[in-house]
């Protein structure tokens, strides 16, 4: 039973920390980012900065996951 959960607890890992790349790349350095991917103007899109908001929580969530597994994998690790 110990290893399922490992093993469980090793793809979440892997899924999360994919999901914090993607968020990271996905955010805007000096441009508009997120809104001039889909073709908008960072200033002029309304829903800009709804959308920037989200993928910060979004990644702030999946990093957040990342760190609870990598601790949770460092206890199941130890026998």
């Amino acid at each position: 039973m110990r290893d399922v959960v490992m093993y469980l607890t090793v793809i979440v890992n892997v899924l999360s920390l994919l999901a914090t790349v993607a968020g990271v790349l996905m955010h805007s350095g000096r441009g508009g980012g997120l809104s001039d991917m889909f073709g908008g103007a960072g200033t002029t899109a309304l829903g800009s900065s709804a959308a920037e908001r989200n993928l910060t929580r979004i990644t702030t969530v999946a990093g957040i996951i990342w760190i609870g597994t990598v601790v949770a994998l460092s206890f199941l690790l130890v026998r």
